[in-house]
């Protein structure tokens, strides 16, 4: 087997990561693993390791791989994962499922390909970063024990007090965009996690992202937005704008952003840019 190391987040896979270690010991001898306890714990791991590892695989939900997946953008070294996180949004883009004996067989085989991933302000996002509404979501979430029932309550509750954020672009081609949403959000990939998708045409290796601008819409809209997300068909509309881009500029009057689900504060002016075939994934 190629020389790989595993990274474990306790916190995101509390209730997968002793089976997956207890698994993960029975198949392969000695495994190189870190049960990690903090971004720079797990910063410094990667660096120890980093000339003698192949392959770094991330154990926990889209923050703890994007955690990882920063120590290796630009270099040779690839990223898998076995998702453990509350939505799993960026491993079920990438085709990574909970089977330890088919992602065994994909590090031995080695194959990668590189794909995008894009700055916020120079913090790395690997699959959607947003400000508004999910920003206020995300940040009340942390507050909860998890779980897909909780977001979706944390939601409803956000959704009735939530004032819209305002945005001002600096670029003129996309000042007629300037006013008032919900939320923004930028995506890598097609979705937030749990099949919600808030971008579905977005490609992951096309040196774009997908700005998507969602007005405050009223109750009776709430129920074709949320089927139109979980079956990929939401599209422009007088509440949906979207807008591809490689690099864009704009102010928006908060600090709160989520940063692939992880609650991040953020001062504007914001600047988004892609970084195109920057990250090498397993297959």
């Amino acid at each position: 087997m190629e020389k790989a190391a595993f990274i474990i987040n306790p916190f995101s896979a509390k209730k997968n990561y002793q089976p997956f270690l207890d698994e993960l010991k029975k198949k392969v001898d000695n495994p190189l693993y870190y049960i990690s306890e903090s971004i720079p714990g797990t910063d410094d791991f990667i660096r120890t390791n980093f000339d003698n590892v192949d392959i770094f695989v991330a154990i926990g939900g889209d923050g703890t791989i994007s955690t990882v997946a920063r120590n290796l953008i630009n270099t040779d070294k690839i990223l898998a994962i076995f998702p453990a996180g509350s939505g799993n949004g960026f491993s079920n883009e990438t085709k990574f499922s909970k089977n330890l004996d088919e992602l065994l067989a994909k590090i031995k085989a080695k194959t990668s390909r590189k794909i995008d991933t894009f700055t916020v302000n120079d913090k790395l996002s690997i699959n959607v970063s947003g400000t508004g509404f999910d920003g206020k979501v995300v940040k009340e979430f942390e507050k909860t024990s998890r779980g897909f029932k909780n977001y979706i309550k944390v939601s409803l509750k956000t959704f009735f007090n939530y004032r819209p954020i305002k945005v001002k672009f600096f670029d003129e081609a996309y000042q007629q965009y300037n006013g008032k949403y919900l939320m923004l959000n930028i995506a890598n990939t097609r979705q937030f996690g749990n099949n919600a998708y808030i971008a579905p045409k977005a490609s992951k290796s096309d040196g774009l992202v997908d700005m998507v601008l969602v007005k405050k819409f009223p109750l009776t809209y709430s129920a074709l937005f949320a089927f139109r997300m979980f079956t990929k068909r939401l599209k422009d509309d007088e509440y949906v704008t979207y807008l591809p881009v490689s690099e864009i500029s704009f102010k928006v009057n908060t600090k709160n952003w989520h940063l692939d689900g992880e609650f991040n504060k953020i001062k504007s002016p914001i600047h988004v840019k892609v970084l195109p075939a920057s990250l090498n994934i397993l297959v």
